[in-house]
């Protein structure tokens, strides 16, 4: 997987300051070796507690966004089709058009993937760390053809993370005739949104058999 780093946000800046703070606290008290008063039991606290833990929040908050974003997503090499496909101003996936609405941006496979629960957010972060470790200890040393035939989404996209925006009941959307004649079989999964006869492929080129050498025809 490759490191993304070139975007460390205003969240990672914070972490580096107060790491250098608790640092600096910690090397000045282990050079100087003041008396132990009460302004050095003050400095002492900061450095080993309160700036180590504004350090590891901001760390985990920073973590927590890179972690939505489609760079990283496409980080490992079995994924990066799929990236690529959302980059393409040209294609007509509805991952590539929902990348391109600003709405979604760079988030559009979070966005689209997580689950919209109460607990969406922690299953959704879960979910992606069970793909990292899958990553890692299957898919590391497979070539996008295996992986093309080995991998698969765990679970059909349900249609309650289309209508989490899309609501199914504004009068544009149900003034479109095959909308309102589906709206029961797309509540209940029975007619996938993201299907041939609807609106497409969230990513067309996963639908097609991968030539020799890895080219799609």
């Amino acid at each position: 997987m490759q490191a993304h780093t070139n975007n460390l946000g205003w969240m990672g800046w914070i972490a580096l300051c107060c790491a250098f703070i608790s640092a600096s606290i910690l090397v000045f008290y282990l050079v100087k070796r003041p008396a132990f008063v009460r302004g050095t039991k003050l400095a002492l606290l900061l450095g080993l507690g309160v700036f180590p833990i504004l350090t590891a929040g901001s760390v985990n908050v920073q973590g927590f966004e890179a972690l939505e974003s489609r760079a990283f997503c496409g980080s490992c090499h079995v994924m990066k089709p799929y990236e690529d496909d959302s980059n393409d101003p040209s294609s007509k996936g509805l991952a590539a058009i929902h990348g391109r609405n600003p709405s979604f941006g760079e988030a559009n496979c979070y966005t689209c993937h997580a689950d919209y629960g109460m607990y969406g957010f922690v299953l959704t972060k879960l979910g992606g760390m069970r793909h990292v470790y899958y990553y890692l200890t299957e898919y590391h040393s497979m070539t996008l053809e295996e992986s093309r035939a080995a991998i698969h989404i765990r679970q059909p996209l349900p249609n309650k993370n289309c209508m989490g925006c899309h609501t199914g009941t504004g009068p544009r959307w149900l003034r479109v005739p095959d909308h309102a004649s589906a709206l029961g079989l797309l509540k209940n999964d029975e007619l996938s949104c993201a299907s041939a006869g609807c609106h497409g492929y969230a990513h067309p080129m996963t639908k097609t058999a991968p030539l020799a050498g890895g080219e799609n025809p």
